[in-house]
């Protein structure tokens, strides 16, 4: 190929999992995306919540819209993040922000303030996405650039429903109050084993990488 890289196939797609697992900032900024995934936002969970919980059967396109809300606001006011340096940390801090506004709406008695929460959190999930990405796209080499997008896909459209699957099944085992928290506290933890886990995710700098982009960490 032009680029120089592996020909698309399956040796192509093991040529960039093998380019992840050398690269811990990379695969750091991968796993602390799925766990947010997993263990944060219980969409499946909204209808019962809305009518059990806030009584209020009609506010369920509320809930499924307060994070869109909030992510909307940090996409049109992310000009900002160009400016922090540090967006390792800046990934884990938002991480932390979501998971931990998802286990305070977890026990909101309100509709209202668990429409704020929501909206925090989906703000967070976008500061969180655009420092992962400059991350990603700063470190890979252009040759396997596509290879890592396609993995970074496969972790953004598998890991939902796998988030939607231990929800329900925490639901269904316990309560739909208990689901949400737990999950939330369960993404806080999993920021701080990332962190304990992946220095060099945590230790990554934009300085570093913006003069020379795809020489690696």
């Amino acid at each position: 190929p032009a680029g120089g890289g592996t020909p698309p196939g399956w040796r192509s797609a093991v040529e960039g999992w093998r380019y992840l697992r050398s690269k811990p900032a990379v695969e750091g900024a991968f796993v602390i995306d799925l766990n947010a995934m997993v263990f944060g936002m219980p969409r499946t969970l909204f209808p019962e919540l809305a009518a059990r919980v806030f009584n209020a059967p009609g506010a369920v396109g509320l809930l499924y819209a307060a994070p869109a809300v909030g992510a909307f606001i940090g996409a049109a006011t992310s000009g900002w993040i160009s400016r922090v340096d540090r967006q390792g940390m800046g990934v884990l801090f938002s991480v932390l922000l979501w998971g931990g506004s998802v286990a305070a709406f977890g026990f909101s008695p309100w509709l209202w303030l668990a429409l704020v929460l929501l909206a925090v959190a989906g703000w967070a999930d976008v500061v969180s996405a655009v420092m992962r990405n400059t991350i990603i796209m700063l470190t890979v080499p252009d040759k396997l650039r596509g290879r890592l997008s396609a993995l970074h896909i496969a972790n953004v459209t598998g890991g939902p429903r796998l988030g939607d699957v231990e929800s329900g099944a925490v639901a269904a085992a316990t309560d739909v109050r208990v689901s949400a928290w737990s999950g939330g506290l369960a993404c806080v933890l999993g920021v701080g084993l990332v962190a304990r886990s992946y220095p060099t995710l945590r230790g990554w700098r934009l300085s570093e990488h913006t003069a020379a982009p795809g020489s690696g960490e």
